[in-house]
């Protein structure tokens, strides 16, 4: 019988995906680890290979389809033997078993779990407001009727200000789509008659707004500041660079180990909340935000804790490297404990970070920079950077938080203690 073809879930979250790109068409033989289609998630763009033989029947979902929902059905393959008279009555959408996805390279694709309703974008969302009306009669003066129908607009979506609801040309002219969509959804009206372009939000941008809309929503946030004098952590770093033309150590690996020690020497602060139950991890796995185009992901470096200032570097530039490149799999990004962001290269002194769940705590890191401080009782000049602890305060209470800083200060001021 005729194989049927599904969008796969390609991530534990993932619950619609576009079809970029079809690489095959109708007609067109192929084995089992063929690849038939690029599929772009909310983080890449990954390949879709079949796991069985056959031709080609049907590709029901064309290449370039947005919002496609796992388990959809998008093409058919034939079984050798048959003809085009088993499609009969298929039709894309939703099918009674959605076969196991395999993507390239092959890595077990998690099956996706329920989340929240994604918000819809704007254009998608409606109906719009209607003008108030008697019976089936819309009020609105022929003047607002007649510009209405010069722009293509539904006199009805126009929400009026005149009296008792009528439309007006002011209403018309000032009338946006978009805008009565977004205020329809519940969402802040985009106004001003400024030129403007709308740019289609990408599956990234969509899911960033949704997951951090959700954090601040349900997370409990609470900060903490510390500063922290860098001179000694330069100097260790400029020897080590010194020494061999192999690897290149930033300031970033030295932040990411030093958390990582951290976390073993506080496990209280590697935690997760999960309602009635606390997680508490053994192993530190970093996640480390990347500034992509449309957005950023927060890559992993798995048991920091374990690993040399080398070993992370090569590790960080890698998983950097596949994220600007769209190729990241699911498993290089899902699964961290911990986050930090830093955005101290771009002259940011310090700022305060958004926890990503089910994480809970995320560490902002600020530029270092030389201030004037105080030592036995003269002020000198010194390297220090500012960092910001976001947690969530239903898992970490406040002295947990400041053990962690206090732990992370000592490790980054005096870096030989990293050795130990």
């Amino acid at each position: 019988m005729a194989i049927e073809l599904n969008m796969p879930a390609l991530s534990p979250t993932m619950e619609s995906g576009t079809l970029a790109k079809w690489l095959v068409k109708e007609g067109d033989v192929v084995e089992s680890g063929t690849v038939l289609a690029e599929i772009e998630t909310d983080k890449a763009t990954m390949e879709f290979e079949s796991i069985d033989e056959g031709t080609v029947g049907k590709i029901f979902v064309p290449e370039g389809t947005e919002n496609v929902a796992v388990g959809d059905l998008i093409a058919v393959l034939l079984e050798e033997g048959e003809d085009a008279s088993v499609l009969e009555g298929m039709a894309p959408g939703k099918t009674a078993a959605a076969p196991e996805a395999k993507t390239a390279p092959k890595a077990e694709a998690a099956a996706p779990t329920k989340a929240a309703p994604a918000m819809k974008p704007l254009g998608e969302v409606g109906p719009f407001p209607k003008a108030k009306a008697s019976g089936d009669r819309i009020f609105a003066s022929p003047l607002a009727r007649r510009i209405a129908e010069q722009n293509g607009f539904e006199i009805a979506d126009i929400p009026g200000s005149g009296p008792h609801g009528r439309v007006i040309k002011r209403d018309v002219e000032s009338f946006t789509p978009a805008v009565t969509a977004a205020k329809a959804a519940g969402l802040p009206s985009l106004e001003g008659d400024a030129p403007f372009e709308e740019i289609k939000l990408s599956n990234m941008r969509k899911t960033i707004a949704k997951r951090l809309t959700e954090s601040k929503q349900t997370v409990p946030h609470f900060y903490l500041g510390v500063d922290i004098e860098l001179d000694n952590l330069l100097a260790a770093r400029k020897e080590l660079n010194s020494m061999s033309d192999e690897y290149k150590i930033s300031v970033n690996d030295f932040i990411i180990r030093a958390c990582a020690l951290a976390l073993k020497k506080v496990p209280a602060a590697n935690v997760q909340f999960g309602g009635d139950v606390m997680r508490q991890y053994s192993r530190s796995d970093i996640s480390v935000a990347v500034a992509i185009e449309g957005g950023l992901v927060t890559p992993v470096i798995r048991g920091a804790e374990q690993k040399g200032l080398r070993q992370i570097s090569d590790e960080t530039k890698a998983l950097a490297k596949k994220a600007r490149d769209g190729k990241l799999m699911p498993e290089d990004y899902q699964g961290g404990t911990f986050s930090i962001s830093n955005l101290g290269m771009m002259g940011i002194k310090q700022f305060q970070a958004v926890i990503n769940p089910p994480q809970a705590a995320i560490l902002a890191i600020g530029s270092g920079e030389q201030r004037p401080v105080i030592k036995d009782g003269q002020v000198t000049a010194a390297t220090v950077m500012s960092v910001n602890l976001a947690c969530d305060h239903r898992a970490i209470d406040g002295a947990v938080g400041a053990e962690f800083l206090a732990a992370l200060k000592t490790y980054l001021e005096h870096p030989s203690t990293m050795l130990l």
